[in-house]
């Protein structure tokens, strides 16, 4: 047994408290004055008790030509980057969070080294990843290593190339600039407090490119980086942010105990009889899901398209669905574009897609046009095509043209199952659309207004009658007409039944956009 009174012993404890808040009261007050909460307090909250294994703890910042030794080590500890691994819901994960109790948070020399070695152990080791990436980008007052670009850092490569080998959530509050905000950027998920400013050049970086002066806040606040769907998920403060970290996470540590699900029954009546009604889709994905397991991604982004991971009967899943309360729930190209990185998450970590479809169809017009359209609603097909992952498409009300195609990976027998409630209407477009098109000599050969709309309305009624699930059930083109009470059930049997398939290599891509 060593001699607890060993000098070397002692000088390690003293040098590892200097490591520690406790060493720096001053600064710790000043951060919960400022209404957030340290590194180690928030990877604290984060893993499981005891399980943090630190590395890169006694590494102080590259300014010993231009500062005393021990005012570094008292002031710079971990160079404002604490980093290991750890446990968080009982799995192996990593962790690494800047410090803003130093230098700002900023990404010094050495803190990049541990990044190096960090993110080549976290691919070695296949560990999901935490990284609270406040900070203020890369700290020009390291002298100790002779430099003249620092564009040799390998640390965003390293990071960059985890994409789609462990799942990375970003979490930041306050300023997350350059640097700190590229690592934020190429993670899967970002979960952001309300008071977050995210950009890729601070204040300082717009200055010096003769852009003016602008304050911090304003440089990339969350209500710009919410609707354009930087962040994920915002939340109030810090310890809300980990309560949330830990829940993704949870989505990508495979199934848990089967959970209960609400009253089945009651979707039997979400649904409005008339197509044109809007109604909210949030309650029909909460209702299938396990109580209290869904979180909602990108709400502010693309609202007409509805993203979210969940739990089924204990099992991880991603969900999509139409929005009708937005655009009817038209496919625009924003809305591609979410649904189909969404997509591509999923297939990465081996999460099951439901889709729930009432969509009829792709945005049109000009004016959806301008937008890229034609590429960016590509992406979504080109995505569902590429999936591994078992599909189960729900057709909650209308699936029409290649919107509907797009929601069920390219063609309704491209998922596992393809199923519809009894209301469900069925089409290659819109059923009053296809009317005026298909009969245009014909109403155009009417001449009283009244008469020919009353055409229009009576060849619809007849359309939509033709264009009813059941008939197309018959037609084998979908799988069943379900009984909305049902589809909880089936989902359930058939991601149980492909359990065991195996998912096969990524199928590589040229992303249309």
């Amino acid at each position: 047994m060593p001699d607890p009174d060993n000098p070397d012993l002692a000088e390690l404890r003293r040098r590892r408290a200097l490591t520690e808040d406790g060493a720096r009261p001053d600064a710790v007050a000043r951060r919960h004055d400022a209404g957030g909460r340290t590194a180690r307090e928030n990877i604290a909250d984060l893993v499981d008790p005891e399980s943090f294994v630190e590395y890169g703890r006694f590494t102080i910042a590259a300014q010993r030509h231009r500062r005393d030794v021990d005012d570094l080590i008292a002031r710079t500890p971990a160079d404002g980057l604490v980093a290991g691994t750890a446990r968080v819901n009982g799995t192996p994960c990593a962790v690494l969070s800047y410090d803003y109790t130093v230098l700002a948070g900023t990404q010094g020399a050495l803190g990049h080294l541990k990044k190096d070695r960090l993110f080549e152990l976290i691919e070695r080791m296949r560990l999901p990843t935490v990284f609270f990436a406040e900070g203020g980008g890369g700290r020009p007052g390291d002298t100790d290593y002779p430099t003249v670009s620092s564009l040799d850092v390998r640390a965003f490569a390293l990071w960059a190339k985890l994409s789609g080998v462990v799942p990375r959530i970003a979490v930041v509050k306050g300023r997350c600039f350059a640097g700190n905000a590229v690592i934020a950027g190429c993670s899967d998920l970002i979960v952001a407090t309300a008071d977050t400013s995210i950009g890729m050049g601070g204040p300082a970086m717009i200055a010096g490119g003769g852009l003016g002066d602008v304050a911090p806040d304003d440089v990339g606040p969350i209500s710009v980086q919410e609707p354009n769907g930087v962040v994920d998920v915002v939340v109030a403060d810090e310890a809300e942010a980990v309560a949330v970290a830990k829940k993704l996470l949870g989505y990508f540590q495979g199934s848990t105990a089967p959970g209960r699900g609400p009253d089945q029954t009651c979707l039997r009546t979400m649904i409005p009889e008339r197509a044109r009604r809007a109604y909210p889709v949030r309650p029909v994905i909460e209702t299938l899901a396990d109580t209290d397991s869904v979180t909602f991604l990108r709400e502010r982004f693309a609202p007409e398209m509805v993203t979210a991971l969940a739990r089924i009967d204990g099992r991880p899943v991603g969900m999509i669905a139409n929005n009708t309360m937005v655009m009817a729930g038209a496919i625009t190209a924003a809305a591609s574009d979410k649904a189909a990185r969404f997509l591509q998450l999923c297939d990465a970590f081996g999460l099951p897609v439901i889709s729930l479809v009432d969509c009829p169809g792709y945005m049109v017009g000009p004016d959806a046009e301008a937008q890229a359209l034609v590429r960016r609603a590509s992406r979504l097909l080109v995505a569902g095509a590429a999936l591994r992952v078992p599909l189960v498409a729900v057709i909650l009300r209308r699936g029409y043209g290649l919107g509907a195609q797009a929601m069920t990976g390219g063609s309704l027998h491209e998922p596992l199952l393809t199923v519809a409630w009894p209301g469900a209407h069925l089409g290659p477009m819109g059923l009053e659309g296809a009317v005026r098109l298909g009969m245009r000599k014909e109403l155009e050969a009417i001449a009283d207004p009244d008469e020919r709309e009353e055409r229009v309305r009576q060849a619809t009624a007849a359309a939509q009658s033709n264009a009813k699930a059941l008939n197309a059930a018959q037609l084998f083109e979908i799988d069943d007409v379900i009984d909305p009470a049902d589809t909880r059930a089936v989902i359930t049997a058939t991601l149980v039944a492909a359990g065991n398939a195996p998912q096969g290599p990524p199928r590589r891509f040229v992303d249309t956009w």
